[in-house]
């Protein structure tokens, strides 16, 4: 999978405790495990004493098991996909099929799938082929299918999802306070206080992520092919208008993918995208360092 996608990082601050915020000086000792998920850097802060060994390891194979699902650099169900044209499909990948066609509508389709083909051809430096809306998929039960000719990259909801199954593994062991940094960042138990920091433009201001909300971010420039193109492309060639977004929503994967969409559209278009998808706040960052919050 491609490097972390965004450039506005969210570091943690302090750990809001109510009315009487402490700061992280005055809370106990949080234990910190930090590796790799889906070729971004992963990181769990734990509030109240480290994870037991088996929840690591639990929390290992699940990261795993997201990797086989989505990877488009290994063998997976999404790679299997593309080179058969079918695969009977994991609950993962029912799961963020549905979420991406729901955010493929909310967007008047320019979060899409099917630009997985673009994305080989300007890779390869290639004139790109024709794109069917979200690779022709067609689900029958468990099994995909795909249009002739047609690939897909669910790259704008895999982060999420993985951070999502991370919080949900890790909240039912009752370990307490918590965030989770899978690529996508949610809290768990308690509010965290998260500076946004932006490489260009600097410090761009402080935010509290509410326990069970989720914070996405995308930006172009992440990565930039030869000829100039960013990696976050629109079926019908939407460029972006945004150096950063930043969603939050309920979900990791439902902010990931919006975060990833909203990259290519404009502000009207963003505000009705995001009360159909009830999303936000949403943070835009114009190409001249400016922060918007809608």
């Amino acid at each position: 999978m491609i490097g972390r996608r965004r450039f506005l990082t969210i570091t943690a601050g302090a750990l809001v405790a109510g009315p009487a915020a402490a700061t992280v000086a005055a809370k106990a000792a949080a234990a910190e495990w930090r590796g790799q998920a889906l070729g971004a850097d992963a990181r769990i802060v734990i509030w109240g004493g480290a994870a037991p060994d088996r929840v690591l390891a639990d929390l290992r194979a699940m990261i795993g098991r997201i990797e086989a699902v989505f990877s488009l650099f290994r063998d997976s169900e999404v790679t299997r996909l593309n080179r058969n044209g079918r695969v009977t499909a994991s609950d993962d990948l029912l799961d963020a099929v549905t979420l991406a066609r729901r955010v493929h509508g909310a967007t008047g389709g320019v979060f899409d799938p099917g630009v997985q083909v673009l994305w080989q051809a300007l890779a390869g430096g290639a004139a790109p082929g024709p794109l069917t809306p979200l690779g022709g998929l067609v689900r029958d039960g468990r099994d995909l299918r795909l249009a002739q000719g047609q690939a897909v990259t669910l790259n704008g909801i895999a982060q999420g999802i993985a951070t999502d199954r991370a919080a949900a593994l890790l909240a039912d062991r009752g370990l307490g306070d918590i965030l989770v940094d899978l690529g996508e960042t949610r809290a768990i138990g308690g509010d965290f206080a998260l500076e946004l920091a932006d490489p260009d433009a600097g410090v761009l201001g402080r935010l509290t992520l509410r326990a069970g909300r989720a914070i996405a971010t995308s930006s172009p420039g992440a990565l930039v092919f030869p000829g100039g193109q960013s990696h976050i492309i629109g079926p019908a060639g939407q460029r972006p208008r945004w150096s950063t977004v930043s969603v939050e929503a309920g979900t990791a994967a439902l902010a990931d993918a919006a975060s990833t969409a909203f990259v290519l559209i404009d502000r009207p278009a963003i505000a009705a995208a995001a009360r159909r998808l009830d999303t936000g706040p949403v943070r835009l960052v114009d190409f001249d360092g400016n922060l918007t919050t809608l």
